[in-house]
């Protein structure tokens, strides 16, 4: 049984981590310094691209459709 391929390349997957671990990393910085509520911003797009990275994983995980004829 193969797995399927996600809808990034193994670079932008990469580069999704990589994002997400500044954006979840900046926040609570961000929190501690700025005195308005800013950092939630950093948050949010943490999440999203969280949810893209797990959505890939998702794709990933599924096996690949094999056609028996």
């Amino acid at each position: 049984m193969q797995q399927g391929t996600g809808f990034l390349t193994p670079r932008q997957r990469r580069l999704a981590w990589l994002g997400f671990l500044l954006a979840a990393v900046q926040a609570p910085v961000a929190a501690k310094l700025v005195s308005d509520s800013s950092w939630l911003f950093s948050l949010v797009v943490a999440l999203m691209v969280a949810t893209v990275i797990l959505a890939d994983d998702t794709m990933r995980r599924q096996p690949v459709n094999a056609s028996s004829d």
